[in-house]
This record gives C-alpha cells, sequence and structure tokens, in this order.
C-alpha cells in the first residue's frame, strides 16, 4: 500500500509540474509575440509590427503626423534643414540618422529600428534600409495629392492605433478643402506658382509638387500647359509678365537651403511691376517649411489650406 501511494504522490507531483510547465511557457510565447500588418505601399508590402517602439523617420511630413499624434520616434535626420516648426526634433534626445538624401546606416543600425518610414528621396536606398528594418514608403503622389496623402494618413492610423484621431483630423482637412474650393472657383482670379532658388525661377502647374492650388484647393491656373515634374519648368521673368496672372505664389527654396538671395529680392524687380499681381499686391510667399521641406503632413497640409485661404478673397 505504502508503495501504491508513493507512486500516485509521484505521478501527481509530476503532472502539477509539468501543467506548470506549459503554463509558463505559454506565457513566455505570448508576451513575444507580435501583432503585425502589412503594409501596402508604393514600393512593396511590408510586415511591420503594430504600435512598434522604436521609430526611424525621414519624411518630414510623417514626423509632422506622428509628432501631432503624440508618436515618439528615436531618430530623424537631422543632416540638414529641418522644418521650423518641428526645430525639437534637432535636439540631442533624437538620434541623427543621417541626411535625406545619405542616410547613416551604422546609426540606424545601432538604433535597432521597428520600422524606418522614407519617401521619394531614400527610394533608391530602399533594400540597403530594409536589411536593417521593415521599411515603408510613404511619399505622397503630386498627382494624386490628397488620395495619396489620406492613405498615408490611414496607415499612419492603423500601425500605431490612432485610427480615431487621423479621422477626425482628415474630417477637419476635407471640410476645409472644401470650403476653399468653393471660395477658389468663384473667385474669377488664375495664378501661377514658382519656385524661386537664388537667381532661377521654376514654374509648377496642375499635377505638379504644388498642383494641389490648382488640383485640390481649386484655383485656376494661368496657363495649363506647364509640364508636370518635381523639378519645375524653367521660366523667366518675361514669361511671368506675359501670362500676367492674378495671383503669384512663390516657393523660396534659398530660405531653407542656404540660398545667398531672398526670393523676394529677385521677384519684385523692375519688370514685375508691370504685372498685375504686383500692382495689386497679390505677390504671395509661401512658407517653404510646409510646402517644400515637409508637405503631405497633418499640420503642413493644414497650413497650407490656410495659407491659400487667406489669398483668396
Amino acid at each position: 500500500m505504502k508503495k501504491i501511494s508513493f507512486i500516485l504522490i509521484m505521478g501527481l507531483l509530476l503532472t502539477v509540474i509539468a501543467a506548470c510547465g506549459s503554463a509558463a511557457g505559454s506565457e513566455g510565447t505570448n508576451s513575444d509575440s507580435e501583432e503585425m500588418i502589412t503594409v501596402k505601399h508604393e514600393l512593396d508590402e511590408t510586415e511591420v509590427p503594430k504600435n512598434p517602439e522604436t521609430v526611424v523617420v525621414f519624411d518630414f511630413g510623417i514626423l509632422d503626423t506622428l509628432d501631432k499624434l503624440g508618436v515618439e520616434v528615436a531618430g530623424v535626420a537631422q543632416s540638414g534643414t529641418i522644418p521650423a516648426y518641428l526645430e525639437k526634433y534637432s535636439s540631442d534626445e533624437y538620434e541623427n540618422i543621417g541626411s535625406l538624401k545619405e542616410p547613416d546606416f551604422e546609426k540606424i543600425s545601432e538604433i535597432d529600428p521597428d520600422v524606418i518610414i522614407i519617401s521619394g528621396r531614400q527610394a533608391t536606398l530602399y533594400d540597403q534600409l530594409t536589411e536593417i528594418a521593415p521599411t515603408i514608403h510613404l511619399g505622397v503622389d503630386t498627382t494624386r495629392y490628397m488620395d495619396s496623402f489620406k492613405e498615408n494618413m490611414e496607415i499612419v492610423g492603423e500601425i500605431f492605433d490612432k485610427q480615431d484621431e487621423v479621422k477626425e483630423e482628415l474630417t477637419t482637412i476635407e471640410e476645409a478643402i472644401t470650403n476653399l474650393n468653393e471660395k477658389a472657383s468663384s473667385s474669377g482670379e488664375n495664378a501661377l506658382i514658382i519656385l524661386a532658388n537664388d537667381d532661377k525661377i521654376s514654374a509648377y502647374g496642375p499635377k505638379s509638387r504644388f498642383g494641389l492650388i490648382h488640383d485640390v484647393f481649386g484655383v485656376p491656373a494661368v496657363d495649363e500647359g506647364i509640364e508636370a515634374s518635381t523639378h519645375g519648368m524653367n521660366v523667366t521673368f518675361e514669361y511671368v509678365k506675359e501670362e500676367d496672372p492674378d495671383l503669384l505664389y512663390v516657393v523660396d527654396r534659398s530660405a531653407v537651403v542656404g540660398g545667398e538671395t531672398s526670393a523676394q529680392q529677385i521677384v519684385e524687380n523692375t519688370l514685375m511691376e508691370n504685372t498685375k499681381a504686383y500692382q495689386n499686391d497679390q505677390i504671395h510667399y509661401l512658407n517653404p517649411d510646409f510646402w517644400y521641406l515637409s508637405g503631405g503632413g497633418l499640420t503642413s497640409v493644414a497650413e497650407m489650406i490656410n495659407e491659400i485661404d487667406d489669398t483668396v478673397k
């Protein structure tokens, strides 16, 4: 009897130990597992963890979105000009991951990010970045600006579990665009957009880098034939005078890349004094932080709408 009792007790003890071990193992599996989501983007389909803890961002529009949503980031491209409204990201609290065109691969590897977010300037380096961590391209497609922008924002909302906040921000932006479009379409005024780069200027029309002024905001273009491109169509001030727009929008590249001449110095010349825009005080210098450096973010798009809305009667 004693022998049988001993065997029964040992059997029960082993069963309890096995059950505890199984439970501990099961708990360990759950704590190590991560919920993954598949992100379809311009360059690929990439699996990224939901609510990633360590985030590296190259695109300033996405950075301004994460800032708006209260999402922490680990590294940003500090070797270059950071938009003034995102100046806090130039501090030592954030790792410097290089410049927009020359990432610091060693530093990024050292950070060991859960996700890397890029846009157009880093697209050719996509394969190298994916060797370090899951990398997604969330640049804006200017030929379909708002659709592309909204898709990016929804992806950000899904990754960081901020869907409600993103939806609320997008609703506000869409309402502002509707009001601006109605006002601009009925104003009877046309416009020309130029980028000033020291002593050179380039014109932008519909479907171009700054084309949402025409395509989305509803301001008619003075010249529908401008070739759509990222770098714009090289033009002269004789061209601007000949087109003679009611509104002239100027993006000053020199102001954010350390140029030697301000846009106002070269734009408000003797030739331009004969244009309607000059005579009616309708030359508008757009904030290059939003229009040139960032764009495509919850903050920058809202500010871009506000700037154009202020110019339309």
